[in-house]
């Protein structure tokens, strides 16, 4: 079965624009001063109360059931697979970034993990070398230059920002695994079910690398959360998650584009949104790196082995 014409025009009809635009990047990457200052906290705390007051009573009790009766080996393929599901958005968003050496991994990894490690089950790509590669939308519009604006936790979905929220909402339209569960024409009830269990596998990937223990030693969770998502996510920006030398090389370029002159509210305002033409590097001042991860609306990752092999967040 196949998505229908509509459904695919309006993926093409994203990804040509993202083509355009990226014709035009910038090699400054955007920052997320703005999202540290955090001028919605009031608003944050509020939700991000709900959100934990959601996952105490129905997400992790379920995923523990989830934890109990699935083995070990079974959750592993659960997350392999939406991993898998995954690399065509992530090999188009390389693409939209003008990284193809990243891109020709994402086909690598779907074409091995889907023939070989069946259906994508087995990841049978990293055993033969060939690493991740993930990227979403938001880290798109960061290597176009688009600052992170302020830091949201977004209801059920959790830490985010302004730009990843926008992110989130593309890969909603142009995502080739969300549009298949919309348009493909699957049987009643199992996108729900697809959904429901890929936020329980995430959840099970958090509780696997210590989130939970993160949080409770925290003096303040919320905050704790907050300083681990933009570290980690401006890892991701960065691609500092793999080992080779680009990362370093991206790390250089960033901290060389970014300086931070002053502290006052015009860094601020200026990172609200995307910068203007004038994004020269400035040599006054020395360059600020403010790393950082991805989370999960109850419970972030902390500074934890990696663990790329897991699905992201979903969308």
């Amino acid at each position: 079965m196949h998505a229908s014409r509509p459904a695919l025009a309006r993926m093409i009809g994203v990804v040509a624009l993202g083509l355009t635009l990226s014709a035009c990047t910038t090699t400054r990457v955007g920052t997320d001063r703005l999202a540290e200052k955090d001028p919605l906290e009031g608003f944050n705390r509020a939700v991000w109360a709900v959100n934990r007051g959601a996952d105490t009573v129905v997400v992790k009790p379920v995923t523990q059931v989830y934890r109990a009766v699935t083995p070990r080996p079974a959750r592993d393929g659960v997350r392999n697979f939406f991993a898998n599901v995954g690399e065509p958005f992530s090999l188009i968003n390389n693409v939209l970034q003008g990284k193809g050496d990243r891109a020709v991994r994402n086909l690598g990894r779907f074409l091995i993990n889907t023939t070989i490690g069946i259906g994508g089950l087995f990841d049978q790509a990293t055993r033969m070398g060939v690493r991740p590669a993930t990227e979403d939308f938001g880290q798109t519009l960061a290597a176009w230059g688009a600052n992170g604006g302020p830091y949201l936790v977004l209801p059920l979905l959790g830490p985010s920002t302004l730009r990843d929220g926008v992110g989130t909402g593309v890969s909603q339209l142009a995502d080739p695994y969300r549009v298949c569960l919309r348009e493909c024409g699957l049987p009643k009830g199992v996108p729900t079910g697809m959904n429901v269990l890929e936020i329980i596998s995430v959840r099970d990937g958090l509780i696997a690398t210590g989130a939970d223990s993160f949080l409770e030693s925290a003096l303040d969770p919320y905050a704790a959360a907050r300083s681990a998502f933009l570290q980690r996510r401006r890892a991701e920006i960065l691609d500092q998650d793999s080992d080779d030398a680009a990362a370093e090389a991206a790390a250089a370029a960033d901290a060389a584009a970014n300086p931070i002159g002053d502290d006052g509210l015009g860094a601020a305002d200026a990172d609200a949104g995307i910068p203007g033409t004038d994004t020269a590097p400035s040599p006054d001042g020395p360059a600020a790196d403010a790393p950082s991860p991805n989370g999960s609306e109850t419970a972030v990752e902390p500074d934890v082995p990696d663990t790329s092999g897991q699905p992201k967040r979903p969308n």
